[in-house]
């Protein structure tokens, strides 16, 4: 990387400063070929490497790979509102990419957060996915719904029972149950994440303390608290499967925020799991459970690629 990436123009010397970018980056995760081609191309026009300077276009470059989830071009773009560097300087807007980079695990996009104070609720316009084309009216098809992963040869006997007798009891599809199950734990009953997420549906210690589970590693404990938790989530997200598993996956806050599926790489390729074991987009839910979330009605679906 650059040394400009390192140490801010002169203009913001000041020792917040210093002291924020005096550590090296985390490791984000690995991007793909493409990105980091594009990464690259971002970076060179950013500071005239090889070719000539043109920071609107490094930062539409680097906005393009942040939507896709890119934690290293959230925090260089944060970087270029922070310091006006070709773009016109919104410390709001900077705080909104160094806030995505940070839940990435990038510790000095964590350390700019305390430098330029709290992002903008307003998704920013280049992070918005464009809209979605008006579908065909075309009947869907019972072969294009069918579940595309078979659980019951995959399962443990008493977990695939245990999630096909209780499921319905919560008005959730076992397919739904199961493919949580499998993303979170691969249903192991005793897993434990390093965020301390426990048991086959990983649930967090509010979350059980929130739906009343006292043993998370009790598995039919585990299986109520975590249907719990998703009949409450299809009645706030209105049936939406992949909104759904994003809020399992990284908090309903943080789908509202970014209305819709967060960029996060994890988060995304976790919804994508979901949907292809599924096999359909849209799930009955009660509308008695709770009120819908007050910013659906912001989102803008499917999510860009």
């Amino acid at each position: 990387m650059s040394a400009l990436y390192l140490v801010l123009p002169a203009l913001f010397m000041a020792s917040n400063y210093v002291a924020a970018l005096a550590a090296p980056l985390a490791e984000p995760p690995v991007p793909s070929t493409a990105h980091v081609n594009l990464l690259g191309e971002a970076i060179a026009l950013e500071n005239g490497e090889g070719v000539a300077r043109d920071p609107l276009r490094a930062a539409a470059l680097y906005c393009r790979i942040a939507r896709a989830g890119d934690a290293q071009a959230q925090y260089n773009l944060g970087w270029m509102y922070a310091n006006g560097r070709g773009v016109a300087r919104n410390d709001a807007t900077a705080a909104f990419f160094f806030q995505a980079a940070a839940q990435q695990g990038l510790a000095a996009a964590q350390r700019m957060l305390h430098i330029v104070g709290d992002p903008t609720p307003e998704v920013p316009e280049c992070m918005r996915p464009p809209e979605p084309p008006a579908p065909p009216p075309v009947a869907v098809t019972p072969e294009e719904n069918r579940p595309r992963v078979n659980y019951e040869v995959i399962a443990p006997r008493k977990i695939f029972d245990l999630v096909m007798t209780m499921a319905p009891q919560f008005q959730v599809e076992p397919q739904l149950a199961l493919a949580i199950i499998a993303a979170e734990s691969n249903f192991n009953s005793l897993a434990l994440s390093p965020k301390n997420a426990q048991g086959l549906m990983q649930l967090i210690p509010t979350t059980s303390e929130r739906f009343r589970v006292s043993n998370p590693f009790d598995p039919a404990q585990n299986i109520r608290g975590g249907l719990t938790y998703l009949r409450w989530l299809l009645a706030y997200f209105q049936g939406d499967v992949a909104l759904v598993a994003a809020a399992y996956n990284a908090g309903e806050g943080a789908v509202e925020r970014h209305r819709g599926v967060p960029p996060y790489q994890e988060t995304r390729a976790y919804v994508q799991r979901i949907l292809k074991s599924v096999g359909a987009p849209h799930h009955a839910f009660d509308e008695k459970i709770t009120k819908p979330s007050p910013t659906l009605h912001l989102f803008r679906l499917p999510w860009s690629k």
